[in-house]
């Protein structure tokens, strides 16, 4: 009840400082704060204004968006301690042999020279296991810096 009073003040209010932008023949601009003014009462008269005190005040949905908190932390935490255990050398982990490969010590990790042209797996193992002494890896570099004009 107290918010469908509130809601008809501030209605009212609206309308009058429309009136008064009118009177000043502003009339979109009085049209629009009048349309403003009537959202209040429009949500007390469809009941959302009810709904939505009941669900701010109400200690059950607090107490239910806590629950949900703790379900997203529990979550997390088994998700981290999940990565930690794959990434682990004793093969804790429940990934199969397939996904542990590429976090067994002697291979290089992946990066985003991984997909550069002209660079091969070898390349990127190490110095013992390149052709060269990296020439190619310049080469390409000046391909690029070529064909873009610099």
């Amino acid at each position: 009840m107290l918010t469908d009073t509130v809601c008809v003040a501030l209605s009212a209010g609206g309308l009058a400082i429309a009136l008064l932008t009118a009177y000043r023949k502003r009339y979109l601009a009085a049209t629009r704060i009048a349309a403003y003014a009537l959202i209040p009462v429009g949500l007390a008269m469809t009941g959302i204004l009810d709904w939505l005190t009941d669900l701010v005040f109400d200690p059950g949905v607090w107490l239910g968006f806590a629950v949900l908190g703790l379900s997203w932390l529990l979550f997390t935490v088994s998700r981290a301690v999940e990565r930690r255990r794959a990434g682990a050398p004793d093969g804790a982990g429940e990934l199969p042999p397939a996904g542990r490969a590429g976090r067994r010590p002697g291979l290089a990790r992946r990066g985003p020279a991984a997909n550069a042209p002209g660079t091969s797996r070898s390349g990127r193992r190490g110095s013992a296991g390149r052709s060269g002494s990296g020439d190619d890896d310049f080469s390409d570099i000046e391909a690029i810096l070529k064909k873009h004009g610099i």
